[in-house]
């Protein structure tokens, strides 16, 4: 019988502390270019303000521009540039200039899902659009002063150039950090010094790109689509906040990735490497090698970690035509930790760590600066203290990130009701590749066998709210928790969903087997959609859609019935894609806790359901701690980043 969860006209309130970064140290050691580049705000062009709904006391009067001066004041002010503004009243609120600004991003989205043919015209290839976008804007001889630590691979570069960008942190450098994707806000992939970049410096940005881009797209050279908009929209952020060390991860391959006009980085570096996105860059190891090695530029120092022989000899062929001295990172261990623990979970991110310590010393030597900073150190083989505290802090979201959900607590709002509901705990990785998959299974279980809390390391920094600590990545403990309720019934609940370009025949039983090779198994399974569309760039506050009539859940069916055949021992499984749906039922509570053993072999229950959304996933699973006390839910979200960010956005409404 497949269960399926009915649409409420139930208000759904959630809530989540965020987490508070850490202040940066002070720079004592700076090799700061003064830039010749103006970086003056951007030229606002009145047309794309009109379409908000908050300006209509402005496009009833004459206009004949607009000079953008500052958001966070929201004044527009005549300039000497023949600027007439007549009848304006200065109400633009900044959060609708922002989203009018993901209006106006979300036309460059050229396809409606992953793995769809785009058709972008023009008579240039990629790099060579790049290269023209660049110089538009101004920014070829600047981005050459940018001195980049780069670096590709199929999983672990997001973590390693998080880590790079908070260890040259704190060694005193000011930083940017270019990542992708975005889970939330699209602001998360531009860092400075750490924190994602302002709205109001946002849309200064934003617009003097858009519009001098605008100004100068003909035919041959359409408007970017997405992510080489955001490439060079990084490119001028960076340069114009003068940052020491830009951290540029790429977004696909390397080759013919968008941040490949990169020509003369610093020191280039690449993760591990394995099977994803093979619609695009191949179906075998070494023809993904060859795109990853494509970053690779003459005679520029190379850091990898341990690859398979497919892998490596690509790479090191590639490395030798180069003339590029390419070396293997070293693992990280506790004895070189000092007894800290990263503040990223997983024992991949040792991986993750060491070549982010390879790298940051590289570019330390490269740009003159380890002598100046380190040359009092004992031993060349110990780690800096400042690189001890990069890796104890640095902060990345979606990726092996603990979440208590707070909402669903009674004794936050209660002192007297502390032992009146249950708990319900995320952990969130947006594992969607099977070597990630399987870190994610090793991270999880070992997190869910963790006393009442994961791992706290000693050189992290608390901000008490209430009664609750906030951790960095997202780690909430409350403190009460593991004395007055030691004697909860714990389910492990998988939530997952994938895109259809990947292969869920190979992620769930990898996800399976390695959670039950170390003693965890899921009592139940639930398959829900993303939120995320790919024809849409939103923000923290943009609207949820709740109108789930007429959802398309074949894709969730295909894989629940695929999950069963695991869980229930099918020698092969297989996904059924022609399988149809043939009516649903409301999903009692007691589906999730009228057993207290986990779906096994000889189970032949249901141990998994498909549900509409994900607001009602939510909203059902606070409901099911919530009238049971003794109840623990620990949900593991996985299989896609678009479902992470979509839990993320739940929680902290």
């Amino acid at each position: 019988m497949l269960l399926m969860l009915i649409p409420t006209n139930t208000a759904i309130k959630c809530g989540i502390f965020g987490v508070s970064h850490f202040p940066t140290r002070d720079r004592q050691f700076s090799i700061r270019t003064t830039w010749s580049f103006s970086c003056l705000p951007a030229s606002l062009d009145a047309r794309d303000l009109a379409r908000n709904s908050e300006l209509h006391s402005i496009t009833s009067g004459r206009i004949k521009g607009f000079r953008y001066m500052k958001m966070s004041s929201q004044v527009l002010e005549k300039t000497d540039s023949n600027v007439e503004i007549e009848d304006y009243q200065p109400d633009l609120a900044l959060s609708s200039a922002y989203e009018n600004a993901m209006e106006t991003l979300s036309t460059l989205i050229t396809r409606q899902k992953r793995g769809q043919q785009t058709n972008i015209g023009g008579t240039y290839g990629k790099q060579e659009r790049m290269s023209m976008y660049l110089k538009i804007l101004g920014l070829e001889e600047h981005l050459v002063k940018l001195k980049i630590i780069h670096v590709a691979g199929t999983k672990g570069k997001g973590s390693t150039c998080t880590f790079c960008e908070a260890i040259l942190r704190e060694c005193g450098f000011r930083t940017g950090l270019f990542t992708s994707p975005h889970l939330v806000d699209v602001r998360e992939r531009f860092r400075i010094d750490g924190l994602e970049i302002t709205e109001d410096k946002f849309l200064h940005y934003f617009w003097d790109c858009w519009n001098l881009l605008k100004e100068n797209v003909t035919d041959a050279l359409p408007m970017p689509p997405l992510f080489q908009f955001l490439t060079v929209l990084a490119f001028k952020i960076f340069v114009c906040e003068q940052v020491d060390v830009a951290v540029i991860e790429v977004g696909l391959g390397g080759t013919r990735d968008s941040t490949n006009v990169i020509k003369e980085p610093a020191v280039c570096g690449i993760t591990s490497l394995g099977m994803d996105h093979t619609e695009v860059l191949g179906n075998t190891l070494s023809k993904i090698a060859l795109h990853k090695a494509g970053i690779l530029k003459p005679e520029i120092p190379a850091f990898t970690v341990a690859q398979l022989s497919e892998a490596m000899d690509v790479l090191q062929e590639k490395a030798i035509e180069l003339s590029v001295p390419l070396k293997v990172a070293d693992l990280l261990d506790d004895e070189k930790l000092k007894g800290l623990k990263l503040s990223l979970s997983g024992d991949h991110q040792l991986i993750n760590a060491g070549l982010a310590v390879s790298l940051c010393k590289s570019w330390l030597r490269r740009t003159g600066n380890w002598e100046k900073i380190f040359r009092n150190d004992s031993k060349v083989s110990d780690l800096p203290d400042a690189f001890l505290r990069g890796l104890s802090t640095a902060h990345i979201s979606g990726r092996a990130q603990i979440v208590h959900d707070i909402s669903s607590m009674s004794n936050f709002s209660s002192e007297s009701a502390e032992s009146s509901s249950g708990d319900l705990i995320f952990y969130l990785d947006g594992a969607h590749s099977p070597e990630s998959m399987e870190a994610c299974a090793q991270w999880f279980s070992s997190a869910v066998k963790e006393n009442k809390n994961p791992s706290l390391s000693p050189a992290s920094t608390f901000s008490k709210i209430r009664n609750m600590e906030v951790q960095m990545n997202g780690y909430i403990r409350q403190e009460k928790e593991e004395i007055e309720q030691p004697n909860k019934i714990s389910k492990q609940i998988l939530l997952f969903n994938c895109m259809e370009v990947r292969d869920p025949q190979v992620l769930l039983p990898r996800l399976v087997s390695t959670c039950a090779s170390s003693g965890t198994h899921f009592s139940k399974a639930l398959f829900v959609p993303s939120i995320s569309t790919y024809n849409k760039v939103t923000s923290r506050s943009s609207a949820i859609p709740l109108d789930i009539s007429g959802k398309d859940l074949s894709w969730q069916f295909s894989l629940q019935r695929l999950w069963e055949r695991i869980i229930h021992g099918a020698a092969d499984p297989v996904l059924d894609k022609s399988f149809q749906m043939d009516g649903v039922e409301t999903l009692p509570r007691e589906f999730l806790y009228e057993d207290t053993s986990p779906c096994s072999t000889t189970d032949k229950c249901a141990c998994s359901a498909v549900m509409p959304s994900l607001p009602l996933t939510i909203k059902w699973l606070r409901d099911c701690v919530k009238e049971n006390p003794s109840l623990k839910l620990q949900v593991l979200v996985t299989g896609s980043l678009h479902l992470v960010g979509d839990v993320l956005k739940l929680l902290k409404r």
